[in-house]
């Protein structure tokens, strides 16, 4: 099954950006040593798509549809309920036409977490709304995303590859599926352009899903030739660093999601700075989700610590407060 030689590849190769990074290395987030917080009452809690978060901090969109995938969705689910974040869903694609697979049944482990469900750009057609509700309702999600993958899906064989009329179709969907709409990338960006043809569709939030992490091109060509065919082309993308600025420009007031090769509280203290209101984490959290719970909790609880020290170190009280201090560029 494609779904579980992804995980494979995830965890055996070098899938991450070998040339090409985030772009957060580029900033500094401003220390100042007269800091008057208190770092026990940093307040890291943020609203997202009408809920609580106790920090701005999503599991990224991962898997599902294999065996493996439902362990580690569970995992993830259990340590999103016991931190108070949210978790986003893989795509649920396999889910639609038939009984779906029940790697993605986790309320009954978080049911208080923000629960995001995730489809295709190109599964994104006016007769399979009514399949796509019926299974995000089935699994009781909060919002969808909708990712849009064409450097992904032209490497993949046997890809969807005719992405013609799809803003329609995504604007068709946000009108009629019933749950806010979140868009995102896979992990090769959003720029400006793209930003701005979506500016008036109402979405939800927007995933700028930079490039930095695992490179998804990257991923499709071990999984199709066991090897990288074209370096070209998984080393391409927007850094997730310019993706969040440009997307912040031309979408002002759109609640934005940075993600892409965020691995630090550090990194994910720069992007909060540079305009961000959450980030997501994936790939790190793979191994640790195949382990346990408690293992997945334990990664999230350090990165979230350590957050919560760059807050205190440059003298910002809350997220908003983080935001005013803003980065300087290096």
């Amino acid at each position: 099954m494609r779904k579980r030689r992804h995980i494979d590849v995830c965890l055996s190769e070098a899938v991450q950006y070998q040339t090409l990074t985030t772009g957060l290395e580029r900033y500094r987030l401003p220390y100042n040593a007269l800091t008057q917080t208190n770092l026990a009452t940093i307040d890291l809690g943020v609203e997202f798509l009408g809920k609580r978060l106790q920090a701005p901090v999503l599991i990224g969109a991962m898997t599902g549809g294999s065996e493996l995938s439902g362990t580690i969705n569970r995992n993830l689910a259990a340590a999103a309920q016991a931190l108070g974040i949210g978790m986003m869903l893989g795509s649920q694609r396999v889910m639609l036409g038939e009984d779906g697979p029940t790697s993605f049944h986790v309320r009954d482990l978080a049911p208080d977490v923000l629960l995001i469900g995730n489809i295709g750009m190109g599964q994104l057609r006016p007769e399979v709304v009514p399949e796509l509700r019926n299974a995000l309702g089935s699994i009781g999600v909060d919002a969808l995303a909708v990712h849009t993958n064409p450097l992904q899906e032209a490497v993949q064989r046997f890809g969807d590859t005719d992405f013609t009329g799809s803003l329609t179709r995504l604007r068709e969907l946000v009108d009629a599926i019933g749950y806010p709409v979140l868009l995102k990338e896979v992990g090769h960006g959003i720029g400006a352009a793209a930003a701005a043809s979506v500016a008036d569709m109402g979405l939800a939030a927007v995933d700028v899903a930079g490039a930095g992490g695992t490179s998804w091109a990257r991923v499709e060509q071990f999984v199709r030739y066991g090897g990288i065919d074209d370096l070209g082309l998984a080393e391409w993308g927007i850094p997730t660093a310019q993706a969040l600025v440009e997307v912040r420009s031309a979408l002002p007031a759109m609640p934005l999601v940075a993600s892409g090769g965020i691995r630090t509280g550090m990194d994910a203290a720069k992007a909060i700075a540079l305009g961000a209101d959450v980030v997501a984490v994936a790939h790190p959290l793979l191994m640790p989700a195949i382990e346990s719970a408690a293992a997945a909790q334990e990664w999230l609880q350090r990165f979230i610590s350590e957050l919560r020290v760059c807050l205190h170190g440059c003298g910002a009280a809350d997220l908003a407060a983080l935001r005013a201090v803003g980065v300087d560029a290096v």
